[in-house]
């Protein structure tokens, strides 16, 4: 329906696969890094919404990825940039607000869209640090008494998707497979039993390591060895990671050649995730898929 409230007609519809090639042209006019594959990853594992002009051109987006019956994740909140402060991002946010009445709905937000968060109702949980630059060959990092990282197995994704789930509050059964379809893993195993595992995939103009999922050590031990073993076995190469401050790993990534680049603030409505106390999501999946 047109939104009168816009200096120009806009229209809002269901975002479709077909708007995949025009996303990618839009997040590249807001400078985001993302491919065309990355696109179609996001947008066939979630639903959301499309603006558009008056001659069909689209001109905004936003999309949400449902985790079991209770939770979802709201991302990539993009409008053209000639098209911005006409309330556009307002609207879209509101239509997904609507379409999950019922969720926790939970989305990362920049400094510039904080403000509209709060107005509907979110609060602040946590501060992402996004850290990224060609890797260097990190130090070796030990392992407690009987644990080892091993490579990822095909009979390992139940148990990867039950660890996910468990640190993230959020069901990750049906997004696992589809993440080890696109990246490759390694696993911490402690005599035999897997408890922890970091994933590794392209992303925009390199790769990103997450998630990163672990038993919280008081150094940050597993963690440090998960990401050291993707660094090494990458060094060189352009890496991103996006880690909550609450752990502390933004030091060490600085001093293994990742620099803070950006900062950006983990919102929720309806609630916020229960998790299990015993794991730690040190690095996300992905800004919009947490």
């Amino acid at each position: 329906m047109p939104d009168s409230n816009n200096r120009d007609v806009v229209e809002y519809r269901a975002f479709t696969l077909d708007d995949i090639p025009a996303g990618h042209a839009l997040s590249m006019s807001v400078k985001w890094r993302h491919r065309a594959d990355d696109w179609r990853f996001a947008a066939r594992l979630g639903r959301g919404f499309a603006a558009v002009d008056a001659q069909g051109a689209l001109i905004g987006t936003a999309l949400a990825w449902q985790f079991g019956e209770s939770a979802a994740t709201l991302g990539m909140f993009i409008v053209s940039p000639e098209h911005q402060r006409q309330g556009i991002g307002r609207a879209l946010l509101d239509r997904l607000i609507a379409a999950h009445p019922s969720r926790m709905l939970l989305s990362h937000v920049s400094n510039e869209g904080r403000h509209l968060c709060e107005e509907r109702g979110f609060t602040r949980i946590d501060t992402i640090h996004q850290h990224q630059g060609a890797a260097f060959q990190p130090p070796l990092v030990s392992l407690p008494p009987g644990e080892r990282l091993r490579p990822i197995g095909a009979k390992d994704t139940l148990r990867l998707a039950d660890l996910a789930t468990r640190a993230t509050g959020m069901d990750r059964t049906k997004v696992m497979p589809h993440l080890l379809d696109v990246a490759s893993g390694i696993a911490l195993d402690r005599d035999g039993e897997l408890i922890g595992f970091a994933l590794f995939r392209r992303f925009g103009d390199g790769h990103v390591i997450g998630p990163v999922i672990a038993p919280e050590s008081p150094d940050q031990s597993r963690a440090k060895a998960l990401i050291s073993y993707w660094l090494a076995l990458n060094a060189g190469m352009f890496v991103r990671v996006d880690t909550p401050l609450r752990y502390g790993l933004s030091a060490w990534l600085e001093g293994q050649g990742l620099p803070l680049v950006d900062t950006i603030e983990q919102m929720a409505l309806n609630g916020t995730p229960s998790t299990d106390s015993s794991l730690t999501q040190f690095a996300l999946t992905s800004q919009a898929l947490w």
